[in-house]
């Protein structure tokens, strides 16, 4: 009997103490969250017009469109040169059978998956884009929205534009454990969810026709290990950030020009 109520005693000691640190950890979240928010981040240069000409003025013309969140419009840079556009309509322009680049944006800061249907709208509006290319996730991942459903918003964004006939390349949620601005475990839960998020949308993207390239894998361990690849605010990309992606995101978008046909 003396032995049963003892284990009987360390099994009701092991539950209080399993649900004091459940409710400890809950807590430790919550403040790590309301700190998050608190937190003043890089904003928008009304200064930087997203919208450029860049390569040869007698080489082929080459439309090319980003939609998405803040990183699509270079929130944390100062030129357009140093955006993931600029550098992508750079590398476009110098490389072989260089082209002349139409850069623009349509992209708005603190979007998400549901948002991308008016972005599209306005992407389609004149002269259709031969390449679009969105970043889209990030806030998708931190108010923990479900992976499918953020996924299926982005493969309808997809759908449209390929409908009209532009070829799109799609940088999936980014390494969110790889941000400064969150601390631990706060981080940790934010990179699981965003990794969740980026299977998602590489499913999503590849049945609607579109390209998929994970930023995560592939540029998740640079940012992890150079705090230089992040602005001042530890969670927006810097400029040396904005490059890493830009040459994760090349090789699909010069795949994607090559394919492209020209009346």
């Amino acid at each position: 009997m003396a032995e049963r109520r003892a284990i009987r005693q360390l099994s009701r000691a092991a539950a209080v103490t399993a649900m004091a640190g459940a409710v400890g950890g809950m807590a430790l979240l919550a403040a790590e969250t309301l700190a998050a928010r608190a937190r003043k981040y890089a904003t928008p240069d009304m200064q930087l017009a997203m919208r450029a000409t860049v390569g040869p003025a007698k080489a082929p013309t080459l439309r090319l469109v980003l939609l998405g969140d803040s990183t699509a419009l270079g929130v944390g840079v100062e030129q357009v040169a140093d955006t993931v556009g600029g550098q992508l309509a750079a590398l476009l322009a110098e490389g072989p059978g260089g082209r002349r680049v139409e850069l623009s944006s349509v992209a708005v800061a603190g979007s998400h998956s549901s948002d991308l249907g008016i972005q599209v709208a306005r992407a389609l509006v004149g002269t259709r884009p031969d390449v679009a290319v969105i970043l889209i996730g990030t806030n998708d991942a931190v108010r923990l929205a479900r992976p499918l459903e953020s996924a299926e918003q982005l493969a309808a964004a997809v759908r449209r534009l390929r409908g009209a006939g532009s070829a799109v390349v799609v940088g999936t949620c980014p390494d969110l454990g790889s941000t400064r601005a969150f601390a631990q475990p706060l981080r940790q839960l934010l990179g699981w969810h965003g990794r969740r998020l980026g299977r998602a949308q590489v499913d999503a993207v590849r049945s609607a026709g579109g390209t998929a390239v994970d930023l995560a894998e592939r540029t998740g361990p640079v940012f992890r290990a150079d705090a230089g690849t992040l602005c001042h605010d530890g969670f927006h990309p810097s400029a040396d950030g904005y490059r890493v992606w830009a040459h994760a995101l090349l090789p699909a978008v010069v795949a994607a020009v090559g394919g492209l046909r020209h009346p």
